[in-house]
């Protein structure tokens, strides 16, 4: 790569990139996201992972996009997945399970109902 060598070569290259980001969104209403930091899988969130895209698939959910990230910084309760609907402020919620993970999806992703006793956190990190 490159050295970048202006301001306006940096701004250039942050578009280009949010743009990415928007087009692989696009046409969804929400995304979920499954930290899978050491801590994360450690505690079990490739099983949280599997059950949320299970979860969506069996429920035939095909608006919403599944995404890992790194540590949340919540190790105390992990796995985590932070669940983003359009027009709502993101929860994130902690000791997902795969049970929980599929009562997340249906609850809140479907239903539209937090699922209060395993909220960690409102709004983004």
């Amino acid at each position: 790569m490159a050295k970048i060598k202006s301001l306006e070569e940096l701004t250039k290259i942050k578009e280009q990139a949010v743009k990415g980001l928007k087009m692989r969104d696009s046409g969804k209403k929400g995304k979920i996201v499954v930290a899978m930091g050491t801590c994360g899988i450690a505690a079990g969130a490739k099983d949280t992972l599997r059950a949320v895209v299970d979860a969506l698939s069996n429920l035939n959910v095909e608006d919403i996009s599944v995404v890992q990230s790194g540590c949340f910084g919540l190790c105390d309760v992990e796995p985590t997945i932070e669940v983003h609907l359009e027009d709502s402020d993101p929860i994130i919620y902690g000791n997902v399970t795969p049970s929980n993970a599929r009562r997340i999806v249906e609850q809140h992703v479907i239903e539209g109902k937090v699922v209060g006793d395993l909220i960690v956190k409102r709004g983004e990190l």
